[in-house]
């Protein structure tokens, strides 16, 4: 797994608990999975389908820099299927798992499209 993305658990992503709250991890989560589609199926209009089970493990606290991580594990006719993790960057304790995302790829008219894919594609690779 890739762990592309790094975040600084600042003072206005806390909980009233003193950690980083859930809903500010998604956020993070979901912008991820939507930059990794866009990238892997070489179009801007995508859209979040289907998150399974958000296993949340640990709680980081301000001042951790926490990692994303994303990879593929399917590819549907419109879709694209990505697992998540997320770590402590210093410590590698696991913060949370998210095993399925479904992401679709959109045509012009707002409705899924096939997107012609069946692999992980390297942005290197297509320059060649």
């Amino acid at each position: 797994m890739n762990f592309q993305t790094r975040k600084w658990v600042k003072p206005e992503d806390l909980n009233p608990n003193g950690t980083l709250f859930g809903g500010r991890l998604l956020e993070w989560i979901d912008e991820e999975a939507a930059l990794y589609t866009i990238v892997q199926l070489e179009n801007r209009h995508i859209v979040t389908k289907f998150m399974s089970e958000i296993n949340f493990i640990n709680a980081p606290v301000q001042g951790d820099i926490i990692e994303l991580g994303i990879e593929a594990i399917g590819f549907g006719n419109s879709s694209i299927t990505l697992r998540c993790e997320v770590r402590n960057k210093l410590t590698h304790q696991e913060i949370l798992s998210i095993e399925k995302i479904v992401m679709v790829n959109l045509g012009a008219d707002g409705k899924p499209a096939p997107h012609g894919k069946t692999k992980v594609e390297y942005v290197k690779d297509r320059l060649r």
